[in-house]
């Protein structure tokens, strides 16, 4: 063996130990055991293959590993190469609105018999019976729930009594002096601040008609038209800790998914008081009280797309984001949507929330039409009777979905790939699937809310 060889070998061992183990290391601060056992193997066994050469004489072996390695540096160029991605597509617009009225959080506050009752179900009859289902379980943070804590359900509706108390001021009064502004200025303030105050990220769009509701569904809202009366949407996402959605279905989950909803909420009453001081219109959507449709907002602001489980798809925390709306008539200027078709594709091939999905709601199916529009579409009505049944709003989709992984270096290269190759999307899913399994098990509870 050539000294030149000798060298190549040693440097190749080095660098697959110090990979695989930092991405051990990574693993173990994620607490994803599985993935750290794998990694750690991988440290220990490849980097050994190719030193074998050091203690043999066979130029036959030599001969194997110099091909091998080749192999595997020509399979990681072509990996890379733009290859499979559509940069003519273009994310579907919807061609109506949607009524708030027909969501499962609309129907759900339907007093049997009551004259709302009746009245929606005598323009919805085939949707009676499915309803009742629902509402013959424990319902939502509802005790005799299988999965009911007190503690956790008791903090999660402290969270949700909280927004509840925004609901009054989501509109107010606007200032009747109007600050002279400028749009690209103030449009980077509100970036920036809204990162302050704890968002992921920010985007700007032009509100459209389908974005809002065509008519309002829950409490005082319920059968009253929504007008657009606004040129503008802020849209911006919260993070939902990692941890807490990796528990899911458990208590723990629904603890997390009202804590944001409260965060994004604090956040757009705080935007959109800033906005009306300044002297104009500006109204905040928020959980229970949102006019405007916020993933399809997001998605048009630059956010994401939407992908399998209905859900906003974010390039740096996939859907395990809660997102809140500011509508306003403060000259703002726009981002442009992402159309990366490589969210679609991922999720096309991908299927890991429809394996693991508890109650069939989400489809193995390509995208279908859906009025007018080739999209997926979650079965709601399974997914409500399912989140009635254990109390909390389940989340597995969210938490087992590859890119809900940490925001950080080791999954941000995949991501780089994922993006840029479609061959490599379908080697990152076998991956995914055999670092992390295909239906991971629920994390425990985090130990300081694990209660007993």
């Amino acid at each position: 063996m050539s000294e030149y060889t000798t060298i190549v070998f040693i440097l190749t061992a080095s660098a697959l130990f110090l990979f695989l183990l930092w991405a051990a290391v990574v693993s173990v601060k994620e607490k994803e055991k599985r993935a750290a056992w794998w990694f750690f193997s991988g440290a220990v066994v490849l980097p050994l293959m190719f030193l074998l050469p050091l203690f043999s004489e066979s130029s036959f072996l030599d001969y194997f590993l110099l091909s091998l390695l080749a192999m595997m540096m020509i399979a990681g160029l072509l990996l890379m190469l733009p290859i499979g991605n559509n940069k003519n597509w273009r994310h579907p617009i919807p061609v109506k609105r949607i009524d708030e009225r027909d969501t499962m959080f609309s129907r759900n506050e339907l007093v049997s018999g009551s004259e709302d009752y009746l009245d929606y179900y005598a323009r919805n009859p085939e949707k009676e019976k499915s309803d009742n289902i629902f509402r013959s379980k424990p319902g939502l943070l509802a005790r005799g729930a299988v999965q009911y804590n007190p503690f956790h359900f008791a903090s999660a509706d402290a969270s949700f009594d909280t927004v509840a108390e925004f609901k009054k001021a989501v509109d107010g009064p606007v200032a009747k002096e109007q600050v002279e502004v400028n749009a690209e200025q103030v449009t980077g303030y509100l970036k920036s601040w809204s990162k302050k105050l704890g968002a992921v990220d920010t985007g700007i769009t032009e509100l459209k008609e389908y974005h809002l509701y065509s008519v309002g569904g829950r409490a005082e809202r319920r059968n009253k038209p929504i007008v657009k009366r606004h040129q503008y949407a802020l849209a911006f996402t919260v993070e939902m800790a990692r941890e807490m959605m990796m528990t899911a279905p458990a208590s723990t989950v629904i603890m997390e998914s009202a804590q944001q909803y409260l965060e994004a909420g604090r956040i757009a009453m705080q935007l959109a008081s800033f906005i009306r001081k300044l002297g104009y219109e500006a109204r905040a959507h928020i959980d229970g009280n949102y006019e405007v449709v916020c993933p399809l907002v997001a998605r048009d602001a630059g956010l994401g797309e939407l992908g399998r489980m209905g859900l906003l798809m974010t390039p740096k925390l996939g859907p395990r984001v809660r997102i809140g709306v500011v509508t306003t008539n403060l000259p703002l200027v726009v981002d442009e949507p992402l159309h990366d078709y490589s969210f679609i594709d991922f999720c096309i091939q991908c299927k890991k929330c429809a394996h693991v999905c508890p109650s069939n709601a989400i489809s193995f199916e390509d995208e279908q039409e859906v009025d007018g529009v080739k999209r997926w579409q979650i079965n709601q009505e399974l997914c409500f009777n399912y989140w009635s049944v254990i109390g909390t709003d389940c989340g597995r989709c969210v938490a087992v979905c590859p890119f809900s992984h940490p925001d950080n270096t080791l999954h941000n290269l995949v991501r780089a790939g994922i993006k840029q190759s479609a061959p490599l999307r379908k080697v990152a899913l076998k991956l995914d699937d055999l670092i992390y399994g295909r239906k991971p098990k629920p994390a425990s509870k985090p130990e300081w809310a694990d209660m007993h």
